[in-house]
């Protein structure tokens, strides 16, 4: 179950066909219209599906020496120099394209709230934040949900409710070679001085520590418990039945060797032998406690392990991907949006005006809160010469104007001088 949070997303939750069906069946527009209509907004999102693919070929070259899971040949050597500069413009370009997907970082805040809170798994993870170089995450679309746990043994159903973060994007860079030879670590799962990045769907923000590569299981005070106490009564039975008559012969000969007791005390075979089948059975019965202490934390891990594969989306190379086609659907339709509602408004409207009227009308129409980046939104419109301002007034272009200024600017991309 799904609640909206206190506050408002900037991530619009629709498609972009959805919201453009939506504004023409409002029929503000005549039929002429309507049809005009639907080709500017063909020509606007292929002018940013265009302007967006530079951006993924930027990542792409950025990311080529880094890249672990390339199926290509690498021509060119890079000198470490060159892999710095490459690895500063990579976090800029994707953190920019972050933010024109309407993603909005986690912060170190946020990451310590979420180890101290308690796991929705059960799970208690340890991260060990000195392995890594660089660690950014983001997030979109926040929301709060319920989910029902069962506690002792079934006997007991307790309701709760958990921020949830709908798409989380992780980039981490591990710190080099040497720095894991000196910690002397063995059986490490990632390469030291790689980069990942990572894209999750429906992370508790109280689980995000176990998004790292690094985070290990521990066990919790009550599994322990669960697990100690039966093993430390059962023990001491073992020791008792078992050792109990062994272990008393044993010192009362130190005792006399020591000089304590004048008492001499002779060890027949025989209590060799019960002293000798004494200690095989503790043996074995530590070896099982040790078995059962190992089995949990293996069941531990393989939820963890289950969770991880159904909440990852996409990895390394693959994420600029899923980041460019949201940051395309997510710059379309605020700017088609701020157009359409500029073009049907009777009356003036400044950007503070213009923003109020688009988020009540996503309240209104789509029972949706909506926190419109307005400022963005009349940033790519000016841009593209599709409005204009004066005195703080905005006004959109005719629809025919509109589609003759994008048509201009698609032909002229493929422009001699500008290739």
């Amino acid at each position: 179950m799904n609640k909206p949070t206190t506050s408002r997303n900037r991530f619009i939750p629709f498609r972009k066909a959805d919201l453009i069906k939506i504004c023409l069946d409002q029929e503000k527009l005549s039929t002429d219209d309507q049809h005009s209509f639907k080709s500017f907004c063909r020509l606007l999102e292929s002018i940013f599906h265009f302007e967006f693919h530079q951006t993924l070929e930027t990542l792409k070259d950025c990311y080529a020496p880094f890249n672990m899971d390339v199926d290509t040949r690498m021509v060119q050597q890079y000198s470490q120099n060159e892999k710095e500069e490459l690895q500063q413009k990579l976090v800029k370009t994707m953190t920019d394209l972050l933010k024109s997907a309407n993603y909005r970082q986690i912060t170190s805040k946020d990451l310590k709230e979420a180890i101290v809170e308690e796991s929705l798994f059960k799970i208690r993870l340890e991260v060990d934040f000195n392995d890594f170089e660089d660690v950014i995450f983001y997030m979109r679309g926040e929301s709060r949900k319920q989910e029902t746990l069962v506690k002792y043994f079934g006997l007991k159903k307790e309701s709760f409710e958990f921020t949830n973060y709908e798409r989380v994007a992780v980039y981490i860079k591990f710190k080099d070679a040497d720095y894991f030879a000196s910690k002397k670590q063995k059986n490490i799962n990632f390469t030291p001085g790689s980069t990942i990045i990572k894209l999750f769907r429906n992370v508790p923000k109280a689980d995000l520590e176990m998004l790292f590569p690094n985070s290990e299981v521990r066990m919790k005070t009550i599994d322990k418990l669960i697990i100690g106490l039966p093993a430390a009564v059962s023990g001491v039975g073992v020791v008792v039945t078992k050792l109990g008559a062994s272990l008393l012969l044993v010192g009362s000969f130190i005792s006399f060797w020591l000089g304590l007791t004048d008492r001499e005390v002779i060890i027949q075979q025989k209590h060799l032998i019960a002293l000798g089948i004494g200690l095989g059975t503790l043996g074995g019965f530590l070896f099982k406690q040790f078995n059962k202490f190992k089995n949990r934390k293996i069941k531990f891990m393989k939820a963890l392990t289950d969770s991880l594969y159904f909440k990852n989306l996409d990895n390394n190379q693959g994420v600029f991907h899923h980041l460019i086609d949201a940051a395309e659907e997510e710059e379309f339709k605020e700017a088609m949006l701020a157009y359409y509602f500029l073009l049907t408004q009777d009356e003036d409207l400044d950007m503070a005006a213009l923003d109020h009227v688009i988020e009540k009308w996503f309240q209104l129409t789509l029972s949706c809160p909506m926190d419109f980046e307005v400022n963005d939104a009349i940033d790519k419109l000016l841009r593209l010469n599709l409005v204009e301002e004066h005195n703080g007034i905005i006004k959109a272009k005719s629809i025919v104007e509109a589609r003759r200024i994008l048509d201009k600017t698609w032909d002229n991309y493929f422009d001699d001088n500008r290739l």
